[in-house]
């Protein structure tokens, strides 16, 4: 896209404002929760002694072992600039200086939403939940397990438009294999930008496709407003052990020179990515964080980065991942409290499981991931509904299975009011020894609030359920699928914003031939 181009479409963008909102004011609009504001106290595995010598070990990592900035002579002279020693692509960050850099990262940012009230603040007490993120395959009850496909990513989009609890309209949420692979992050981010009005996340498979993302955004948000605003989050993934491509490299220097927000996220397989031991999987989560997000800075001081850490540990039998299980649990805790110590907003957790299908197991190592999540004070859950298979799957059952449980998450956040509601004396002296609650005026008065209720779980009497089927969770989150999905209206979008939306795509697409390598 020209300079000229990029004007003409910021021009757009800014002189559509007034009639997009006029048009967002007369939409039909569902119901999305506020991201969720902790009430709770996190949970912290580690000792103050535990914290020092993680933290030095990492410093240590970082002077003598060095990360390797791959294919990137640019990164290699910032660092030389910053001083560090550089030998070949091996950079060694001598001890505080990375520290000393992530300085100018902020402890909380707003991402933007098209629609103002669906923005979001990452940090802080906050907790931002978005949908899986990256599965080539898809699975429902009718189908089965299957490639991907954009009309599948359109389903999905929609899904975490209509979910109550979802905040965020997440990113890759699946691989649309029906599209060549140097475009489908223009129909997925088209997709993002008209089917829903949450925020999104920007692609990060080239350097060029993130340009593409932040040319997008200028489209629909206005070339003025996205440079002094973040208006997306990006995932870049470091390739652990240590190491940082040019690919992932070159999208956060995109994204971070235009001010738009980065999850600097190690890969940790325990056991083939990162040692067996959680002190020495969070030295090393630590060391490839901190080079990462003092990078960022190098590029733009102030520019928003995430502390990010993704979990799995190897069945040394099979080989495959395992999830939910107690170690995930500790470098999830741990891994927060150094977040916290850096003054960063952190992401980690998710609905992670190794099941095939959305069964006992899939719900067990699910749950137990989230309200890790939750505890451990992440700030950023990608991830948080839709996963099977080690993350290979995104299932459209699980996927408000999940999306419904997040509900759970938001009560639990919400700790104990102790008001003169909450504390109930006019009720226990209405009822004393002997009564019971279900007539009295506090309960009258709280009933529709005081609990929250599942849209998908099943507590009807036996015979009733009987009756109906005897379905299963499954085949009642099949139901839920279909009715959000037939319930669904396109949030309203300014023509002119619109139309340049798809003439930039479909213009770009133009400019080359498809390639599915």
């Amino acid at each position: 896209m020209s300079d000229a181009s990029t004007a003409r479409a910021g021009r757009r963008g800014r002189g559509g404002g007034g009639a997009a909102r006029r048009a967002q004011r007369s939409a039909v609009s569902f119901e999305t929760a506020k991201y969720i504001e902790r009430n709770v106290p996190n949970f912290e595995v580690l000792t103050e002694e535990a914290i020092a010598v993680i933290e030095a070990n990492a410093e240590q990592v970082l002077e003598e072992i060095g990360v390797a900035f791959v294919d990137n002579p640019q990164a290699l002279e910032r660092w030389r600039a910053a001083g560090a020693e550089v030998t070949g692509e091996r950079v060694r960050i001598p001890r505080g200086l990375a520290r000393e850099l992530i300085k100018t990262a902020p402890s909380e940012f707003t991402q933007h939403a098209r629609n103002p009230e669906r923005s979001v603040v990452i940090g802080g007490r906050n907790l931002v939940l978005a949908p899986i993120y990256g599965p080539p395959f898809v699975r429902d009850v009718d189908g089965g397990r299957r490639y991907a496909t954009m009309d599948d990513f359109h389903k999905f989009v929609k899904l975490a438009y209509m979910s109550k609890w979802l905040h965020h309209s997440g990113g890759t949420v699946c691989e649309p294999t029906d599209v060549a692979v140097n475009k489908r992050h223009l129909d997925m981010l088209l997709a993002h930008m008209t089917l829903s009005d949450k925020p999104f996340m920007g692609s990060v498979t080239d350097p060029d496709r993130a340009r593409d993302s932040i040319e997008m955004a200028e489209i629909l948000f206005g070339a003025d407003f996205v440079d002094t605003n973040t208006v997306m989050t990006s995932l870049i993934n470091i390739n652990s052990p240590l190491t940082f491509d040019a690919t992932m490299m070159g999208a956060l220097e995109a994204y971070a020179a235009k001010n738009q927000a980065a999850i600097i996220s190690p890969f940790i397989v325990g056991g083939a990515m990162a040692p067996v031991s959680v002190a020495g999987t969070l030295t090393q989560v630590l060391a490839e964080v901190m080079a990462g997000v003092a990078y960022s800075q190098l590029i733009r001081p102030g520019a928003p980065a995430i502390f990010g850490t993704f979990v799995t540990s190897i069945d040394m039998n099979s080989g495959a991942p395992t999830f939910g299980t107690p170690e995930a649990a500790k470098i999830t805790y741990g891994a927060g409290q150094l977040a916290r110590r850096l003054g960063l907003p952190y992401r980690s957790a998710g609905s992670f499981n190794g099941s095939k299908l959305p069964d006992a197991q899939a719900g067990y190592e699910t749950a137990n991931s989230l309200n890790v999540g939750l505890l451990a004070g992440v700030n950023f859950m990608l991830h948080s509904c839709g996963w099977l298979e080690g993350g290979l799957v995104a299932d459209f059952e699980k996927f408000v299975m999940d999306a419904d449980q997040l509900g759970a998450l938001h009560g639990i956040a919400k700790g104990v009011d102790i008001d003169e509601n909450a504390q109930a004396m006019d009720a226990l002296r209405e009822v004393g020894p002997g009564g019971h609650y279900l007539g009295c005026a506090h309960t009258q008065s709280n009933f529709k609030s005081a609990f929250w209720r599942s849209d998908v779980l099943d507590y009807k009497p036996f015979e009733t359920w009987d009756e109906e089927g005897g379905r299963d969770t499954r085949q009642l989150a099949r139901v839920r699928v279909e009715k959000l999905l037939a319930d669904y209206q396109q949030p309203a979008l300014d023509p002119a914003i619109n139309e340049a939306l798809h003439a930039y795509v479909a213009a770009k697409k133009d400019s080359m031939p498809d390639a599915f390598g």
